[in-house]
């Protein structure tokens, strides 16, 4: 998926050259609207003198799907671009409920087994982070929770976002959900990104996750796994997500060259 990448980060340059212009006019005005039409978030005169603004991307996927590879991978292509925006990749997996919250729940098998659906994230605080990334350009860094699968908990503070960075990609399944709080995120972002993939690769790829995380023994655990859970958070991030992308992304399993 070389050439998705590429095509990707460049099109992040395009994007932000475009809105650099939008705020900084010929005239040399200091702008002072919103810096876009779907949130109420705004530059500091500072930044907006100098031109400068944040951008934030909302990267959605079924589990699988290489979201994070490709936000991943994308951030990685732009640092070889020369004036390339200064990116990262921010992941919303922090947001889980610990798992002291999902055993305190009265269906507390179902929340442990169902971990990684829609209500066992703490989708509220994921819509504030992306609102204080909107709002925090130039002023102050912003501390991201993080998600460490060897103590299988969320890490508060596991990440820093700087306040010079200029695009954010975040990533996580819900984050184009037309439901519950996650709905508020696609009006909070300048740009939505769906990634496809077929099922059955997303499945493979899920399994040989759970497996390789110590999550599941063997295989056949793993799959058991990923059809209880996984695929149906999946066929939930399709219809729910459906009409609502400035971009869709088909995912591929690229050759082995071993």
């Amino acid at each position: 998926m070389e050439s998705t990448y590429k095509t990707l980060a460049e099109h992040i340059v395009r994007l932000y050259q475009k809105r650099q212009n939008e705020y900084l006019p010929h005239s040399g005005n200091v702008p002072t609207i919103p810096r876009n039409n779907n949130n109420n978030t705004g530059l500091n005169k500072s930044s907006a003198t100098n031109g400068d603004v944040r951008i934030l991307i909302a990267l959605a996927g079924p589990p699988g799907s290489g979201k994070s590879t490709i936000a991943e991978q994308v951030v990685q292509t732009l640092g070889a671009i020369p004036f390339a925006p200064k990116t990262v990749s921010v992941s919303i997996d922090g947001f889980h409920l610990p798992l002291a919250t999902l055993h305190a729940m009265p269906n507390a098998a179902e929340a442990i087994a169902r971990r990684g659906a829609p209500w066992t994230f703490d989708a509220d605080g994921a819509v504030a982070l992306v609102k204080d990334l909107g709002s925090s350009f130039g002023v102050r860094d912003i501390a991201v929770p993080t998600f460490d699968h060897a103590i299988k908990d969320p890490v508060a503070g596991g990440q820093i976002v700087k306040a010079d960075v200029q695009v954010c990609i975040l990533e996580g399944n819900y984050l184009l959900s037309d439901e519950g709080s996650w709905s508020e995120i696609a009006d909070l972002v300048d740009q939505r990104w769906l990634v496809k993939v077929d099922p059955l690769l997303a499945r493979t790829r899920v399994a040989t996750r759970h497996l390789a995380a110590g999550i599941e023994p063997s295989m056949d655990l793993a799959l058991a796994r990923t059809e209880y859970n996984d695929i149906p958070n999946g066929e939930y991030v399709a219809q729910h997500s459906q009409g609502r992308y400035d971009l869709l992304i088909e995912s591929i399993e690229e050759p082995r060259n071993d």
